[in-house]
């Protein structure tokens, strides 16, 4: 099959031209027609098959009049960002859109300056006459009501501006004048003046600010907690650090709050678990600070209440044991660490008493004495009036006294006899 066709020196275009029928099988392609083409003399010519390198020309023409796909590529998404902006870029910007832009770079420098700024050199300061610049300044009440707020609002930015003023950061109000401006402070000093709540003006609020300033936190942080105290018990439930940290805040607190500790203490003493909890603790902190007491004074308390010096090998014993409770970590029970050093300790008080002679003779002297002090206040503490007065009288009571009587005329004797024997 054979293609007749007319060269051209124009570029091929995209759209295939028309064919017809020829003679003899072939294929006819209408001569081009417009003022735009050249006239060349029609020929038939056999096809044949377009080569790599009869295309190429081809494909250079249309690189030529397309642009580089790797380029449109890269350009797209600059495309895409520039969507939203201005097609006419040469023309002026609308005043409204361009007085909100500066106002949002002005906020965005200083923060809440900004609206201090406008509200210090507007509102005239309470007390000060209505002369001068100051005639064409309003109360907060009236600025409050031209800005759609509250007063006290109002008075929140003006408070902090006054802060600021007493610190040099800012001109006092005095010297500002409507409608001018000045260079503002960085928004990030802002927080440091400015609170967005009421309670920070009370006792209350300046005493939870000075405490927030002195953890070195800042005061809007604290005061949130402070009046969300259904948000802090939620997150003291939920979390052990945050239980942590309110267990530690209590406790310094107990330290200056006697009231405080009262209730905590009635508080534990009325919970089973708690009590329980703080008898246990308790009995641990004793056996520990009486390892302690050895090792720090040198000296240990024998089971009938004397204070003597501890023996060496007793003392560097209990400085052991006492190593190692304090290596203990918080989260570390230590009270099966406490028993052991307390028995330890105990056993071994028990064995210097009992191989020193004469420690061992005084330890006997005083225990007795102490039984036969505590027998004499007991006794001393029976009231025979009401045996008398009341019908309580039984049998037993007489027995009871008469084995009494006999076993302290066997002491008296026993005691007599050693008294002349020595």
């Amino acid at each position: 099959m054979t293609i007749a066709f007319t060269p051209s020196e124009s570029a091929p275009v995209e759209t295939e031209p028309a064919v017809v029928p020829g003679p003899a099988g072939s294929v006819v392609v209408p001569e081009p027609s417009g003022p735009l083409m050249a006239e060349e003399p029609e020929f038939w010519e056999p096809s044949a098959p377009e080569s790599e390198e009869a295309s190429e020309p081809r494909e250079v023409s249309e690189s030529r009049e397309a642009p580089d796909s790797r380029e449109a590529l890269e350009s797209q998404e600059t495309s895409e960002a520039q969507e939203t902006s201005d097609p006419q870029e040469d023309h002026p910007h609308d005043p409204v859109v361009v007085r909100d832009a500066l106002d949002f770079g002005v906020y965005a420098r200083t923060g809440g300056w900004a609206f201090a700024l406008k509200v210090a050199r507007s509102v005239r300061p309470g007390g000060q006459a209505a002369e001068g610049t100051a005639r064409t300044k309003v109360s907060a009440k009236a600025f409050a009501e031209l800005a759609g707020c509250s007063p006290e609002r109002v008075m929140r930015y003006y408070k902090a501006w006054d802060m600021a003023a007493d610190d040099g950061l800012v001109p006092q109000f005095e010297v500002l004048v409507p409608g001018e401006d000045i260079e503002l402070p960085d928004a990030d000093v802002w927080l440091s003046y400015y609170t967005s709540r009421n309670s920070a003006s009370s006792v209350r609020g300046q005493a939870i600010s000075a405490a927030a300033e002195a953890e070195g936190i800042r005061p809007t942080k604290a005061l949130e907690v402070a009046e969300n105290p259904t948000a802090l018990r939620a997150a003291i439930l939920a979390d052990p650090g945050t239980a942590e940290a309110a267990r530690g805040a209590l406790l310094d607190r107990m330290k200056e709050d006697p009231a405080l500790q009262t209730e905590m203490a009635r508080a534990f003493a009325r919970t089973d678990d708690l009590k329980k909890a703080v008898a246990s603790e308790a009995k641990a902190a004793d056996r520990i600070g009486y390892v302690r007491q050895i090792v720090e004074n040198g000296q240990i308390k024998t089971p009938a209440g004397q204070t003597v010096e501890a023996p060496a090998e007793l003392r560097a014993e209990a400085e052991r044991h006492l190593s190692l409770l304090d290596e203990l970590d918080d989260s570390e029970e230590a009270g099966e660490w406490a028993g052991e050093a307390y028995d330890t300790v105990k056993g071994l008080v028990a064995k210097a008493v009992e191989e020193d002679p004469a420690l061992r003779v005084q330890e006997r002297r005083t225990k007795f004495y102490n039984s036969l002090q505590k027998a004499t206040k007991v006794f001393e503490e029976l009231t025979l009036d009401e045996v008398m007065e009341e019908d309580i009288y039984e049998a037993d009571m007489l027995q009871r006294l008469e084995a009494l009587q006999e076993a302290i005329g066997t002491c008296i004797s026993a005691l007599r006899k050693a008294t002349t024997t020595s």
